[in-house]
């Protein structure tokens, strides 16, 4: 870990990126340090900076809900180690993170000193949770197979699916990610059929879920 270090902290709370920002400083010496108010901030700062060495991600931002932000930075740019800090406590919210591909889970309740080994930990290619997260049983039959058709998607597809659970409509989608209506046609169908359902409202509700933790009666992954 160099001064060439680059950390992206993205969280849309001013206070809680300058408590993170602080721990980020004293754990890696020297290193770069960009902050992140919203998901449009974090995607344009990763697309013109492809050195980024870790991102720190809030659950509860603009443009995040609940896991499809995590889903869309691991799709678009799987070389980037991803660390959840949030305020949710849920432990299967925690070991949710980790299957849809986080490098770490750290409570935003963590002390710094604990938070500073966390993300030494990440960035030296480790894993790091709560100590009580288990890790080590295989994820259940419903969480696997919803990770497997979830990580066939492409990361537009992904922001197709973020766009229909917003309610918007194909030419709204088109417009904001300067496509024609074709196109989101086509990413409308190929999401129906790699997510195993028959209409948008299948899809939409199969996203709400998956955003929220949900799929099996969990509690929201907000935060």
């Amino acid at each position: 870990m160099s001064q060439s270090t680059r950390i992206v902290i993205a969280d849309d709370h001013p206070l809680v990126r300058g408590a993170l920002h602080q721990a980020v400083a004293g754990a890696i010496m020297g290193s770069t340090i960009i902050e992140c108010g919203d998901l449009d901030e974090l995607v344009k700062e990763l697309d013109e900076n492809s050195d980024v060495d870790l991102v720190l991600l809030d659950l509860a931002m603009p443009g995040v809900r609940g896991f499809s932000g995590l889903m869309y930075l691991r799709a678009q740019h799987p070389a980037v180690p991803v660390v959840i800090v949030s305020g949710n406590e849920d432990r299967s919210v925690m070991r949710r993170c980790i299957d849809f591909g986080a490098s770490g889970f750290i409570p935003k309740t963590t002390d710094i000193e604990t938070m500073r080994a966390a993300l030494r930990s990440v960035l030296e290619g480790g894993t790091w949770t709560p100590p009580d997260v288990d890790l080590k049983s295989p994820a259940d039959k419903d969480t696997a197979d919803i990770v497997r058709r979830l990580s066939s998607l492409t990361p537009q597809q992904v922001r197709v699916l973020m766009m229909l659970s917003e309610g918007l409509l194909n030419k709204q989608i088109a417009y904001e990610l300067t496509v024609s209506e074709a196109t989101v046609k086509a990413h409308v169908s190929a999401i129906l059929q790699k997510l195993g359902v028959e209409s948008r409202t299948q899809a939409v509700i199969a996203a709400s879920k998956i955003e929220a933790g949900q799929w099996q009666g969990d509690g929201p992954a907000g935060g």
